[in-house]
């Protein structure tokens, strides 16, 4: 027997197996994509004496009957053996019975943080541990881009005599890293206008943004920001801050924040905790 009967017998058998599968799948035995592998090991039995050029091809066709199978069966939501109430439950399983994703572009641009808006009580340490309250949008992005917007409002609501303290301010942020990593660096530039103890600044506010995602889509992270307000001025100031928050709900994050004021004058400090809505 030469080589080429024995390699077209086994296709002749690989094609008689692929068709029995076919009739199988049609009566119903195969709910979702099975392969009988000892089927496909005695065809490469029956070709064991062959070279290896015709071994490789004959896994090739293997790989190729493989893909055939598993294409017939996208879109498809019949074929699946699988509870219908759990496929109207689940959005990644409809998305893949849809069509199959790409997932390496959806892990590098999918953002791994949201649109977060935030309010809550703030407390102010170094005015005589007064009160006040706060809130703002994180990361609001344009468009489809690695740019977001930011904006907050932050003050203290007891009159102090001894000075209120204020803060407000927007910044934009341009992410470097693909929004899919658990670690990204962001430039910000904006502008924040500050009071207290009787001296104010107010001015661009330029600096870096460091976001650490510790679980996809705002589960929990923390944010490091370093900032300057007025820079190279006589009323610079230096801000830096630690924000971080964790989900209750896929809708709803408990956060807190810390952040200190450094000027030539003297220091600031302010403590914050409250809600977050995810809005993105």
């Amino acid at each position: 027997m030469n080589i080429l009967t024995v390699l077209c017998e086994g296709i002749k058998d690989s094609s008689e197996v692929r068709e029995k599968e076919r009739k199988e799948r049609e009566k119903g035995y195969f709910k979702c994509p099975n392969y009988d592998l000892v089927k496909y090991i005695q065809v490469f039995v029956n070709i064991r004496f062959l070279s290896l050029p015709v071994f490789v091809l004959t896994l090739v066709f293997y790989s190729l009957s493989i893909s055939q199978v598993c294409g017939e069966t996208v879109g498809d939501s019949s074929n699946l053996d699988v509870d219908p109430s759990l496929i109207e439950n689940s959005p990644v399983i409809q998305k893949w019975i849809k069509e199959i994703p790409d997932v390496s572009d959806e892990i590098r641009n999918q953002p791994s943080f949201p649109t977060l808006f935030r309010i809550g009580y703030s407390q102010f340490p170094s005015n005589h541990h007064s009160g006040g309250v706060y809130f703002g949008i994180e990361d609001l992005f344009v468009g489809d881009t690695p740019l977001t917007f930011s904006a907050d409002y932050s003050s203290d609501l007891s009159n102090n005599s001894q000075g209120q303290r204020l803060s407000v301010g927007s910044t934009v942020q341009y992410y470097l890293l693909p929004l899919g990593s658990y670690i990204n660096i962001a430039p910000v530039v904006g502008y924040r206008y500050i009071e207290t103890n009787g001296y104010h600044s107010d001015g661009v506010n330029v600096g870096v943004k460091v976001k650490l995602a510790f679980s996809p889509q705002g589960a929990a992270d923390i944010s490091l920001i370093q900032s300057f307000i007025a820079p190279t001025s006589n009323d610079e100031v230096g801000v830096t801050e630690i924000k971080a928050g964790y989900a209750i709900n896929k809708h709803l994050r408990l956060s807190s924040g810390i952040s200190w004021q450094n000027s030539i004058k003297q220091e600031d400090s302010q403590l914050n905790i409250g809600l977050e809505w995810i809005l993105k």
